[in-house]
This record gives C-alpha cells, structure tokens and sequence, in this order.
C-alpha cells in the first residue's frame, strides 16, 4: 500500500510496508519521524507498531505514537490499544486510557464488552472511557453498570460518567441509586447535580430522610444546583427536623432556587418563618451561606433582619471582602430606611457608622436627607465628611441650606463637599458671592474647588468680580481670573485674555494661552494672538504655543509650527517636531529630513521617528537615505521607522 506523503517529503508516495520497517527499528528520531508519516498518512498497517511504540521509555517517542494513534483512530486502533489497559507499566496504561477516550467511541461494541469484563479494573477503565464519548449509546450500558455491577469502584465510576455526559434519560436509574453506598452516592448527587433533571428532584429530596449528615448536605446542594422551584416547597416542610448544619444549608439552596426577589411571594406566615432560618444561616461558618442569608433578608425585610445585616457588614473587611461587604449594603438599601440604619448612624460603633452612611450614599428615600442632616452635628469629625458625600449624592434641593451653612465649615473634607455640591452639583446661584470669597481660602484645594464651582455657576456677578479680580496686583488673583473667564467663554472676555498674554508673570501668559486652545480657528483673532507668543522670552510660554498648535483646527498653522522649528531651544523644537507628526504634515518632510542632520541628537532623533509616523513615499525616501548614516544610532532609528511604515503598510 503506497500513501501520499507529507508536505516536506517531496512529491513521491510513501510506502506503508517501509513505514512498518522504520516503526520496527530502534533509532528513536526514525521512529518518531515514521510515527509522524503513518498518522499522517494514515497507515492502518502500522497500527500495532505504535500501539507498541506506547511502551517505549523515550518521551518523544511515546508522545508521536499517541498523535498517530490519535490521527488514525478507528476500530484497528481501540483493538490495538485495548490490550495495554492491563499493562503493569503506568505511563503505557493511561496513554491507552487517554487514547480510547478520545476514539474509544468509534468501537462501541469493544467498549460494552470491557464493561462486562471479569477484571473489576477493567470495568472501571471502561466506565470512564464510556463517559468520554459524549453519545447516548453509552447511557444504557452505564446504567445497567451503575445499578448491577457488584464492584462499589465501578458503580462509582458509571455515576461519575453519567455526570460527564450529562444526559437527561439517566436521572431515573441515577435515583435509584440513591440508596447505595455512601461512596456512590456521592457521585450519583454530583451527577444529578450536572443533569439539572426536573424528574430527579423527588428522588433527592426523598433520600434526605435515610442520608447521612455529609450526604444530605451534599443533595440540598445539588438541589439548588438545579434550581426547580418543586424543590422549594419539600425542603422548607425539612426545615424543623433536620440539624442546624442542614438546615443553614437548606435556606442556601431555597434562596438560590427562588432568588431573593421570590421570597416576598411567600405567605406571610411562611416568610415570618423562613425570616428565622435566614438569621440562623447568617452565623453559619460557611461564607456563601451566610451570602445566601444575607440575599434572603434584603428580600424579606424586618427590623430584626437589618440589624443583623448591619452587624454583619460591619464584622466583614471591606478591604478584603469588598464583593461580598458590597452584597450586605445592596441588601441593606433592598430593606428601605430602617430604624436599625438610623440608630447605627447616630449611635452605633465606627464600623457600624460606616455601613450606615454607604448604605444612606444610594438610598434616595424621602426621609434619608433628614436623617443625615439632623445626625451630622453629632458625628464624630472623622465621619462627617463621609455624611456629607451620602447628603450630596440623595439630598438634591432639600440639602442647599445644609450646605450653605458648611461654606464656613472648619473641616476642610466637609467643605470640598459643600463647594462640589453647590458649584458643580447643583448650581446655586446664591451660592455665587459665598463661594468666590472661598478664592482667598489658604487651602489650595479649597481654591481650586472654589473657582471650578463659580466657573460651574457662571453669571453676570460672577462675570463682573472676575473681571475685577483680573486687575488685581497679587499673581494669583490675575492667574484664576483668567483661567475663570476663558472657561465662561473666550469671546466675551477677549479684552481680559490680550492683556494676560502680556502679563509679566509667565504662569499668566500660559492659563491665556491655554484659554485660547478650544476656539483656535474659531473665534477671530485667536489665532493671531496665539502665535504672537511664538517669540515669548519664557520657554515654558513658547512650549504652550506649540502644544495649542498642535490642537488647532485650523489649516493657517503649518507656518507657524515651522517657524517653531527654528527656537532657540531644543525642547520646543522637539514639541514642534511632534506636532506636525500628530497633524500628518506631509509638506514638513524635507524639513524633517534637514532637521535629522541636526548637531543636537535628541532633535535629530525625534525628527527621524515623526518621519516614520508621517509616512508616506516622500518619508519612505527620505528614511531609506538616513539608513547608511555614518551615525549607528540615526541610522537605527532609520532603520526603525521604516519598518513601522512597512507593518502599518501591512495591515491595510
């Protein structure tokens, strides 16, 4: 028999008898060079050569055999593979267990008869090879292994097969088996668990009543697994009888069935009940348990289950809990405001305080504004600026008053929060006087809160007290009346930002300048005055002209940058450099090119690389020209830039 052979073996045939000879030989590259041919070629003869080939000590050897079987596969290799499963060498043994589970189930026929083997080792290997090969086929046959094998490790096995395959029609014979040993049972729970079988709910739940303590934990388990409500009523009649143990674990799996939503459909004698249950699981040593309580009593409510969900977010490290301390405030904003939360807020421990004002943070009732306004002289310092975040998120018009009377506040934290909320939250034009005379507060943060929140409120008073604060003699005074006024709008308060651009402080002249970024080819005159700074005696001034160039909209700014190429500094001939990469220019290429034989490297450099960003053929040339620079590090970053265009050339 001749096949045709691999790529890289040219274009004759290779001959499946001379395969045969090379697998019989002892050179371990020729044979894992043949095992490769006969998988690829698919040399059926050598079949038992590799199934031989599996028993050698070379890894490499070993490991081609298995591919080609693999490849191969069929009924000559299940038959072929089949005699190792009772090899005493280990490593020969699972290869031929890892092979037949993944062909075994193209010889049905070999399987069933290794499931009825006298050999109880073999029938185990067939039970889970059975369970590898994702048919029906193999339903019955486990079954029948699950219910009658007299060996307890196979019928273990033919439960944890029927779990892989997962078929529905096994939860009949997998519930009867409910009743043998503790060791099988475990596996048939975990397979009923993954079958997720309406039909198979009776059967579990009927088997609580004869189960051991571990195995009636493991079926509640199993129960929520599926999740079918017909479970739901069977386990709470369960509740009474069975141990605390259980029990927590029944209110787990009843919540995950019904969802926490769901329990408020409960009778209110059922819910008063089950509300019981639900604080004894929250102590449970289990956290998912305790979880599960927590979801239950957000859902059912009650003044007795606040304060215990309080208590228990307040035990948990938020730190290194946070997902499940977030889960107890949902809860807790579930119930509504509570006397529990209020009394925690005013009076409870630091930890309790907290939870309270996370939970009050999200919680918009009518009354929760009050309530944190009329606690917040009462709290200690430390949490007050905490009260005052909660009050700015729910407190809308009712808390303007409240935080009035905080713009004179000695807690720095609480002022901020006033200055956020009446500025940028809510924009209270009354506000407008208090918060400007915050522009001379000695805290810097307070400053800058302040003179967003007037920007925020704006105004013709506002306008008016900027533009008087512009005139001042103090710097500062100067610097946040025009950084104000650009951002209330450049067109209005054009007079104010011409004379900063001629401000002695250089600090001015930049926030102008900066003022001016946003109507760059928009408003008349903003381009003109911009540019007018190109020759500014302070760099940092000349690097925030280029940098507004940069952004500029409009099509007059190539002149300009190029002027900028000639400063007498080398980083704002660098940010010019950039800037025309950003902008694309491609008319800069020959200045680019001249600026790559620069004397200072670092200008020479970064003019290379935007060349490469700029692309283009002009660039490409230009590029392929600097790559036999005398100079390595040019001509690498050359060499650089030319392979970027060539792999963003690439992806197009």
């Amino acid at each position: 028999m001749t096949v045709p052979a691999r790529d890289g073996q040219g274009t004759g045939m290779v001959d499946c008898n001379e395969l045969c000879q090379r697998l019989g030989g002892d050179d371990p590259d020729v044979l894992r060079d043949a095992a490769y041919d006969a998988g690829e070629s698919g040399c059926l003869a050598a079949v038992p050569l590799l199934a031989h080939l599996l028993c050698s000590h070379n890894l490499g050897v070993q490991e081609a055999a298995d591919r080609a079987l693999r490849r191969l596969g069929g009924k000559d290799v299940v038959a072929a593979v089949k005699p190792l499963l009772r090899s005493d060498d280990a490593p020969a043994r699972n290869a031929a267990m890892d092979i037949l589970r993944d062909v075994g189930g193209q010889d049905f026929p070999t399987l069933l008869e290794l499931l009825h083997d006298g050999d109880p080792d073999i029938r185990i290997f067939a039970s889970d090879i059975l369970g590898s090969t994702d048919s029906r086929l193999a339903v019955g046959p486990l079954c029948e292994a699950l219910l009658k094998d007299p060996e307890v490790n196979v019928r273990y096995q033919a439960a944890v097969s029927l779990g892989e395959l997962a078929f529905a029609e096994a939860a009949p014979s997998l519930g009867k088996a409910l009743g043998d040993d503790e060791w099988v049972q475990f596996a048939v729970i975990e397979a009923l668990s993954k079958i997720r079988d309406a039909s198979s709910v009776g059967a579990l739940v009927k088997a609580l009543d004869k189960s051991t303590d571990l195995v009636a934990s493991m079926i509640v388990d199993a129960l929520g697994e599926i999740g079918n409500i017909k479970a739901v009523t069977m386990l709470l009649k369960r509740m009474d009888a069975s141990p605390e143990v259980l029990r927590n674990k029944i209110v787990k799996a009843v919540v995950r069935i019904l969802g926490g939503k769901a329990l408020t459909l409960l009778s209110p004698a059922e819910r008063d009940r089950f509300r019981g249950y639900l604080l004894g699981a929250l102590s449970d040593d289990e956290d998912d348990v305790q979880d599960a309580a927590v979801s239950g009593l957000g859902s059912v409510g009650g003044e007795e289950a606040a304060q215990a969900v309080l208590a228990h977010a307040a035990r948990l490290d938020r730190d290194h809990l946070p997902e499940r301390y977030e889960h107890a405030i949902t809860a807790l904003r579930d119930m509504g405001l509570t006397e529990a939360l209020g009394e925690a807020l005013r009076q409870g421990e630091a930890a309790q305080r907290a939870v309270a004002l996370d939970v009050l943070a999200a919680l918009p009732c009518p009354q929760c504004p009050a309530l944190l306004m009329d606690a917040f002289a009462e709290l200690p310092a430390s949490f007050q600026p905490a009260a005052a975040k909660a009050l700015a998120a729910i407190g809308g018009e009712t808390a303007v008053e409240f935080f009035l009377g905080q713009l004179g506040a000695d807690n720095e934290a609480v002022l901020l929060e006033a200055v956020a909320f009446l500025g940028g939250g809510m924009r209270v034009a009354s506000a407008g006087p208090a918060l400007f005379a915050l522009l001379g507060h000695p805290s810097d943060a307070v400053k800058e809160a302040a003179l967003d929140a007037c920007v925020a409120i704006g105004g013709a008073e506002l306008d008016a007290r900027f533009r008087e604060l512009a005139r001042s003699d103090e710097p500062m005074d100067r610097l946040m009346a025009v950084y104000a006024l650009g951002r209330m709008g450049v067109g209005e308060h054009m007079d104010i930002i011409r004379e900063a651009l001629a401000d002695e402080i250089p600090d001015i002249r930049k926030i102008a300048l900066e003022a001016l970024a946003d109507s760059c080819g928009h408003e008349e005159g903003s381009l003109s005055l911009i540019v007018s700074r190109l020759t500014d005696e302070s760099r940092d001034v000349r690097l925030a002209v280029v940098e507004v160039l940069g952004g500029c909209d409009s099509d007059k700014v190539y002149t300009y940058l190029e002027q900028a190429l000639d400063d007498a500094d080398d980083w704002v001939r660098i940010r010019a450099v950039e800037a025309l990469g950003a902008r694309g220019e491609r008319e800069a290429v020959p200045r680019l090119l001249e600026l790559a034989g620069e004397p200072s490297k670092l200008v020479a450099m970064k003019a290379v690389e935007i060349l490469g960003e700029i692309g283009g053929p002009e660039a490409f040339q230009a590029l392929l020209g600097l790559v036999g620079d005398d100079d390595p590090e040019l001509a690498g970053a050359a060499e650089a830039a030319i392979a970027r265009l060539q792999d963003e050339q690439g992806e197009r």
